[in-house]
């Protein structure tokens, strides 16, 4: 028999499953911005009440999305302990320099997620907005990128844009949003394992009693039960590890790895020569330099090849391209040379 619960009632519900969990934030959706007018976005301030209640009953610390200085002022008035910024919100400078002057000089925690699109400067001048505001409790949060062509994620993660992120601002805490990544339960695992494994400080899981009912991403939320059995699952991985036997192992491997990469780079430059013979010859017979067919051909073949040894599709499709684009670009610096 399914049973329906009232709004609050199914707060309290899922937050009272998680004490005995490793959950220590409860986020919640007060404000839900939605891509197409219509959909479910939230219920909005009568759910701030609510939230005071699971800090108060559970001991778990409260985070919402905010989006403009309403949103703030109102979660301010009910003590919500950590404020987000969208990844809607995070690509808007101007959303994002407003919501710092509000926030100016507070003592609470706000995280910014990374912007809808792969953009690593943006997401970094969001941060240091609320730098130069005086807020000094400024969380990361990698929830993955937009993408127009079909993907294995509904948000592909592009692990580089967040590693180079945490390269540009080291001080700044990340944590791994999986459920937007995914946006499907059953690989949630593997992209928080990626996740941890890459020394992520946290995780953030969508959670819901009654998953398949949700009114809004129900395909990417798990049962407070199936949370725990997942989070216990996982692997924190050392830092680091002192000892002279595990220490010389990690230094052959990491040398075999750069000589390894510079082989790659020798490849790479002995490949350009040929790219500019093939130009030289299209330049003399007059030969456009983009073959689409022979790319597709080409491209489908490597895939197929590098699937036979482990290596997966979305690998040699970023590999390729980026060759690809480098050979056009060389091809027609040569083409018009005068």
């Amino acid at each position: 028999m399914l049973v329906v619960l009232k709004p609050e009632s199914q707060v309290m519900n899922i937050a009272e499953q998680l004490i005995d969990s490793k959950a220590t934030i409860f986020r919640a959706g007060v404000w839900k911005p939605r891509t197409r007018p219509g959909s479910f976005e939230g219920v909005g301030e009568k759910a701030l009440p609510w939230l005071q209640r699971v800090k108060k009953e559970t001991g778990l610390i409260t985070a919402i999305e905010i989006a403009n200085t309403d949103h703030i002022k109102l979660a301010l008035d009910y003590d919500v302990d950590i404020l987000w910024i969208g990844a809607r919100t995070t690509v808007n400078p101007f959303a994002v320099q407003d919501i710092a002057d509000e926030l100016q000089n507070t003592d609470k925690i706000i995280w910014v997620k990374n912007p809808v699109n792969p953009d690593l400067e943006l997401w970094i001048g969001a941060v240091e907005r609320l730098i130069q505001a005086g807020i000094k409790n400024i969380g990361a949060i990698h929830r993955g990128f937009s993408s127009y062509n079909s993907s294995h994620y509904r948000n592909p993660p592009k692990w580089q844009i967040p590693i180079d992120f945490r390269r540009k601002m080291p001080d700044i805490p990340m944590i791994c949003d999986p459920s937007h990544i995914c946006g499907n339960r059953d690989t949630l695992e593997n992209v928080a394992q990626t996740a941890l494994d890459l020394q992520y400080d946290g995780i953030m899981l969508e959670v819901h009693n009654t998953p398949d009912d949700a009114w809004s991403d129900a395909k990417q939320q798990i049962t407070p039960s199936v949370f725990k059995e997942l989070i216990y699952r996982l692997v924190v991985r050392q830092k680091s590890i002192e000892g002279e036997e595990f220490l010389s192992k990690l230094s052959l491997l990491r040398a075999e790895i750069d000589t390894l990469d510079m082989k790659i780079i020798d490849i790479l430059y002995d490949r350009m020569q040929i790219v500019k013979d093939i130009g030289k010859v299209k330049k003399e017979q007059n030969v456009a330099v983009f073959q689409k067919e022979r790319f597709n051909d080409i491209l489908l073949k490597l895939i197929e090849y590098g699937n036979k040894m482990g290596l997966s599709r979305e690998l040699i499709n970023t590999i390729m391209k980026a060759i690809h684009i480098e050979s056009i670009a060389t091809q027609e610096k040569i083409i018009n040379e005068k």
